[in-house]
């Protein structure tokens, strides 16, 4: 029923825990896809023998995750996808409580709780989200890029959940699963217990932040004028 898609880069030593988090807290036996880059043999063999999914994409200098879930996305068939990471903890009842919310609110992007962001504590903002493919199909995920699209390209990292959350509020298909809580494990957010170094990922990820908030920005703008215009 559920497609959980988790795009990695060169961090083999997550694959078994993330995979074993999901395997004993869900209940709706999810199919777990990741997507490798191509050249990555550490982490394709940390996945081989876990039972899971496994495809290989072209490297890319920016828009690595973004491009990583529209293209797994496109090759899939399950009625709902959820946007994943190699950094998270799934807690028990998280699949069944953010799948009460979605079929209560009809919403076609549900965020879980990650237990670290604050906007996303506030229940204003998700990080791993629920996409029902009726949405995606339909509209897509972003201001702009049209059907089949989950995350904007044009960003280096950051950015893509803000954008797939101010859309889907905006067209009244955005809801809050503040019980379903996947607990990101962050340089930034650390938990009890849990010291997460950083790495030349998280490093990667944050190091066009200018960039990607000058899109968004732009982005934006560009959103309220079409909203304006077809109103």
């Amino acid at each position: 029923m559920i497609d959980i898609l988790i795009p990695v880069l060169d961090r083999p030593q997550n694959a078994r825990p993330v995979v074993e988090s999901i395997r004993s807290t869900s209940t709706c036996s999810p199919v777990i896809v990741f997507i490798c880059t191509e050249g990555d043999e550490a982490q394709r063999k940390a996945l081989s023998g876990l039972g899971v999914a496994i495809l290989t994409a072209a490297p890319r200098d920016g828009g690595d995750y973004a491009a990583k879930i529209n293209w797994a996305y496109s090759l899939g068939e399950s009625p709902l996808v959820f946007t994943a990471a190699d950094d998270l903890e799934f807690t028990p009842g998280w699949d069944e409580r953010i799948l009460e919310v979605a079929e209560r609110t009809g919403a076609g992007m549900v965020g879980s709780n990650d237990d670290a962001n604050p906007l996303v504590k506030r229940g204003r903002h998700s990080t791993h989200s629920l996409f029902s493919r009726a949405y995606i199909d339909s509209v897509g995920g972003t201001f702009h890029d049209g059907p089949g699209i989950v995350y904007h390209e044009g960003y280096k990292h950051q950015y893509i959940d803000a954008e797939a959350v101010r859309a889907a509020m905006d067209r009244g298909q955005w809801a809050f699963a503040r019980r379903s809580v996947v607990r990101h494990h962050h340089p930034f957010y650390p938990h009890k217990g849990v010291k997460v170094p950083m790495d030349d990922t998280y490093r990667k990820a944050l190091g066009d932040a200018p960039f990607d908030a000058a899109l968004y920005r732009e982005r934006v703008k560009a959103w309220q004028r079409a909203s304006r215009v077809s109103h």
